[in-house]
């Protein structure tokens, strides 16, 4: 039996939906003056009529899309002396499916007449952006990046292999991706945030993923514009704050003794990076410098490569030293694999506290092991990927971080 409370709901979304795109359509008929094939009370019609339709009979909402068809169609063989677009009519068939579309599921016919107004009405931004915007190089690599994640990505491997079946090969083409996003986000900050402010930001969350593939996705940008070394480097370094904020957050959930006991070695990391980071932001901020073009390049697929050939030599070797030593070979491991990670061989480290292998006061130095090797493997990205502006600048602000974290150790 129908609701009829909720017949009359959906006929009232269908009419919404047939009044939010006619109002964009109508305007745009105005500005035309009247080259449109519809307005505001076509399309709120429409609506009904394909709800209508589809509450009597499927066959019967099939045959009025049919006969929308054939109606555009004359309408455009009609009108073939004036400029009319297909965005209308296709938006008018749209219209049609989304009235039918409310009798069964009216949340997503809503949500989807929103998005479907939306861009008719940032047409000129759009348009805008495309043209004028987005470079053919850019626009290229955005390709790459979309092919990378949609097409690539689901048919990689999502298992172990290879020596100690230490490589995912799904996890290292989540780093490629990782890397060329990081590019991405920082080439559109430059744009839209400013040098000063845009690589710091992008910089800082996504340390929360790879601080390490930060400071060479930063560093690779400052050497291809050397007006934005500051910014760059204020961005490798806030990526290393979030490396110790996560690294916090790891142990609280994994094991709260293990945090504790490394609460003040962690505090000192955090604090003195963040100042650090801060000054370098004030200088960036005050730095006079002759802003240059941005680079048409958003990122380099060599370079996202070659970063994840390292990850995975790193993680190979860190395996064979785990199964020939064992726990005895615990800081060993932990350093080796803090050249990739310091949140991997932490998290073990944790893990073994939790489960009583170790004490936790024997995790400490595992723990910041892992942490300061990782600084080193940072400062060898940064020289290798950045100019030596950006790496001294970068391997300054990890040397006062690492210092001060061994030093709340140390004294306290």
């Amino acid at each position: 039996m129908i609701d009829i409370n909720t017949l009359w709901l959906n006929f009232a979304v269908a009419l919404g939906i047939g009044l939010i795109i006619g109002t964009d359509r109508e305007r745009n008929k105005t500005a035309h003056e009247n080259s449109a094939i519809a307005g505001i009370r076509t399309f709120a019609i429409a609506a009904l009529l394909g709800a209508t339709s589809f509450m009597i009979s499927l066959w019967l909402h099939i045959a009025t899309l049919m006969s929308v068809v054939i109606f555009v169609s004359v309408a455009h063989f009609a009108n073939k002396d004036k400029a009319l677009g297909l965005t209308t009519a296709i938006s008018l068939l749209l219209t049609v499916i989304l009235g039918g579309l409310t009798m069964t599921n009216a949340a997503l016919a809503a949500s989807l007449a929103v998005a479907t107004a939306l861009l008719l009405l940032i047409k000129k931004r759009l348009h805008g952006f495309v043209l004028k915007t987005v470079t053919q190089a850019e626009l290229y690599e955005f390709l790459m990046l979309a092919a990378a994640t949609l097409i690539i990505l689901p048919i990689v491997p999502n298992a172990f292999i290879g020596p100690f079946d230490a490589i995912n090969p799904r996890n290292l083409w989540l780093i490629v991706i990782f890397i060329m996003s990081i590019n991405v986000l920082g080439h559109l900050a430059l744009r839209i945030l400013g040098q000063s402010i845009g690589l710091p930001v992008v910089g800082f969350f996504s340390g929360f993923i790879s601080s390490l593939a930060t400071v060479s996705s930063m560093g690779e940008q400052s050497k291809n514009n050397t007006s934005i070394t500051y910014a760059a480097a204020c961005g490798a370094t806030f990526s290393s704050a979030a490396t110790i904020i996560q690294l916090a957050i790891l142990l609280a959930a994994i094991d709260i003794a293990t945090l504790n006991v490394l609460k003040i070695p962690l505090i000192a990391a955090i604090t003195s990076i963040a100042i650090y980071g801060a000054w370098l932001t004030f200088q960036s901020l005050h730095l006079q410098t002759q802003d240059t073009p941005n680079k048409e390049s958003a990122f380099s697929i060599k370079t996202a490569l070659w970063f994840a050939g390292m990850i995975a030599i790193v993680l190979i070797v860190s395996a064979a030293l785990q199964v020939w030593f064992g726990q005895k070979g615990l800081i060993v491991a932990s350093g080796v694999a803090g050249l990739a990670d310091a949140h991997s061989p932490s998290i073990s480290v944790a893990t073994m506290v939790a489960s009583d292998k170790i004490s936790a006061i024997n995790a400490i130095v595992p723990i910041l092991v892992a942490v300061t090797v990782n600084a080193v493997s940072k400062s060898v990205m940064a020289i290798a990927s950045g100019s030596k502006t950006f790496a001294t600048k970068v391997i300054l602000g990890l040397v006062i971080q690492v210092g001060a974290m061994w030093a709340g150790w140390w004294f306290f």
